[in-house]
């Protein structure tokens, strides 16, 4: 429950501290004392939206600190424990600091946190209904979550939420799957003959470069032959020339011992000459062995490149990437023959997720419809203290086929009422009257409210435009909720005032120093009994409060009691 509220420097409010009891707390005050103000700046420390007008005139910075007093199996401190933030046993700090330039600063237990996780922990621990916040009521696109939320169903929409997604992922997998097939067929005819004319080319990685290495060396080799039978002719012209200096060496070396020397030298020399003689002409008719070549080899390598290059502009790669081409073509050759598998595997797993939805959200569907019922009936027991006991409350849940369905499964829910017995149910916002609404809203108000996981619930003048009976059924019904939860209610009507276990006045005087407009300020103030039975004699007789008044607010205490 919230045990206390701390404000400091927000809108009119100097300084406050408000302490909170268990039950049934009502918060009174005359018309612009600032009972808005001080829900404004509970809800800004239960993570609302910061401004800047919400600091007091004047000062730097307004501050809200809230503390909270909670049973220890309460989810907020399995929430706290995942974001490593320490918890005192039971009592959890939130505090909001806004400053006048728009910056906001959120605390838990005075660790810094983001403004988000804050609003998550406030949504956890408190809930604010308010006299502006009916939209959801009304809004037939909210009534399937309500309903949901009533019955303690969100676990099992957020399952059959993932399946929906499931089954829809499983058909954009087969109809993409499809496509992609239907494209390929189309292609059939053309990958088919340029997978046969690339088999038949049978293209090599780095063929290119060694065939225009080859051709250019035959392309040259012409001129090179010329050149090395000239230099064939130069060496000897045949076996004379090796002959004469064979013959003339042979006749020196038979002199060379008569010579004492003198013809060695000229022995080596020529010997050596005979040697590299021997050793050019083999280079010489090793290269012309190199250069010789039929010319249709020449034409053949030539007609490869050509063919090669062409292919390759023509699949629009290069003559390099023409294997790699051909092991693509041929892979989706291959799966155009074998889609047929693969699209019954897909068909496959659609059906199983569609049917997996499906179970799951018939499933949801009867546990709606059941959980219509009981709220309807607890709606309508609400209904004839609020004297709507000719109206009828409906909640119509409708289910789609399969395929119509959503993520949110089967169903379109809807509240719907009639004022006039025999009567069609019709949307609450076109059947109900301004007065009749705001009693239908109530009802579900209190239903719906006590079967919320919060243990704190504030009312912001949810009595607004009754009176007498009906506001007596109001917070009989506040007192009620009361006995399992706290409840914070702000009211100006004293049938609702005198049902409340607690009282906070809220005022508004000049503040300390100067009396200036500037130093209106806004106090609470916890009431005793005796202060408890003047203020809620005021509010039945106005700023005069006579005997009759006292008398009459010690009746509905007495009779509240």
């Amino acid at each position: 429950m919230l045990a206390s509220l701390s404000i400091r420097d927000i809108v009119l409010i100097d300084e406050l501290e408000l302490r909170l009891d268990q039950g049934m707390t009502v918060l009174t005050g005359e018309t612009g004392a600032g009972k808005s103000i001080l829900l404004d700046a509970l809800g800004l420390a239960l993570g609302g939206r910061g401004d800047s007008s919400l600091v007091r005139h004047g000062s730097e910075q307004g501050s809200v600190t809230a503390r909270l007093e909670l049973p220890s199996k309460h989810p907020l401190f399995d929430l706290l424990q995942e974001k490593d933030i320490a918890a005192d046993e039971g009592e959890v700090l939130l505090r909001r600091v806004q400053y006048a330039d728009g910056r906001s600063r959120a605390f838990l237990n005075d660790q810094p946190v983001s403004v988000g996780l804050l609003r998550e922990v406030g949504a956890l621990v408190a809930e604010i209904h308010g006299q502006h916040d009916d939209r959801a009521f009304l809004d037939r696109e909210t009534h399937g979550r309500l309903l949901d939320a009533y019955g303690g169903l969100e676990k099992d929409c957020v399952a059959v939420t993932a399946l929906w997604y499931s089954w829809k992922a499983a058909e954009t997998a087969l109809s993409e799957h499809r496509m992609r097939v239907e494209a390929l067929a189309n292609e059939q005819e053309f990958l088919t003959h340029a997978v046969e004319e690339l088999t038949s080319l049978g293209p090599v990685e780095g063929e290119e470069q060694s065939l225009a290495e080859q051709r250019q060396l035959m392309m040259n080799a012409e001129k090179f032959a010329d050149d090395l039978k000239e230099a064939e002719r130069s060496l000897g012209g045949g076996k004379a020339f090796d002959a004469t200096v064979n013959a003339a060496l042979r006749r020196l070396e038979r002199k060379r011992e008569e010579a004492g020397g003198a013809l060695d030298q000229v022995c080596a020399a020529m010997d050596r000459v005979l040697v590299e003689l021997a050793e050019a002409k083999d280079a010489v008719e090793q290269a012309m062995r190199n250069v010789d070549f039929d010319p249709t080899e020449l034409e053949h390598s030539e007609e490869r490149l050509f063919a090669l290059r062409a292919a390759a502009r023509k699949y629009q790669t290069s003559v390099d990437g023409l294997p790699a081409k051909l092991a693509q073509m041929s892979q989706e050759l291959e799966m155009i023959g074998t889609d047929q598998s693969r699209a019954l595997e897909l068909e496959k797993a659609c059906e199983d997720a569609q049917r997996e939805f499906a179970d799951a959200a018939v499933r949801l569907s009867t546990a709606r419809q059941k959980a219509a019922a009981t709220l309807d009936s607890e709606v309508m027991q609400e209904l004839a203290p609020l004297r709507l006991e000719r109206a009828e409350f409906v909640t119509s849940v409708v289910a789609f086929e399969v395929e119509e369905a959503g993520p949110r499964g089967l169903d379109r829910v809807e509240f719907t009422v009639t004022t006039n017995p025999g009567a069609a149910p019709g949307p609450i916002m076109k059947i109900a009257s301004g007065g009749e609404l705001a009693r239908f809203i109530l009802a579900l108000k209190v239903v719906l409210a006590s079967r919320g996981s919060a243990p704190t619930l504030i009312f912001d003048e949810v009595d607004t435009a009754v009176g007498g009976a009906v506001a007596d059924a109001i917070g009989a019904r506040l007192s009620r909720l009361a006995k399992s939860l706290q409840v914070l209610a702000v009211t100006h009507s004293p049938q609702v005032a005198a049902q409340a276990s607690g009282h906070v006045l809220i005022s508004k005087a000049s503040g300390a120093g100067e009396v200036s407009e500037d130093r209106v300020v806004t106090d609470a103030v916890r009431l005793d009994e005796k202060a408890r039975a003047e203020e809620i004699a005021r509010m039945l007789s106005g700023r005069d409060v006579t005997d009759e008044a006292r008398a009459a607010a010690h009746k509905l205490i007495r009779s509240s009691a």
